[in-house]
């Protein structure tokens, strides 16, 4: 959960900046971080049941 906290300011700053040089990208990066989000809340809720 920590490492999750730290890259998401990290991942924010990295994809305004390409966003800003590569506008195109934005529709890519909108994808990708719904995509990833739906992922660690769908694997990440099944995976806390195990602890």
């Amino acid at each position: 959960m920590n490492i999750h906290l730290t890259l998401a300011p990290l991942i924010s700053l990295i994809a305004g900046i390409l966003i800003l040089v590569m506008p195109r990208l934005l529709n890519f990066i909108v994808a990708i971080y719904l995509i990833v989000i739906g992922l660690v809340g769908l694997l990440g809720a099944g995976n806390m049941g195990l602890h």
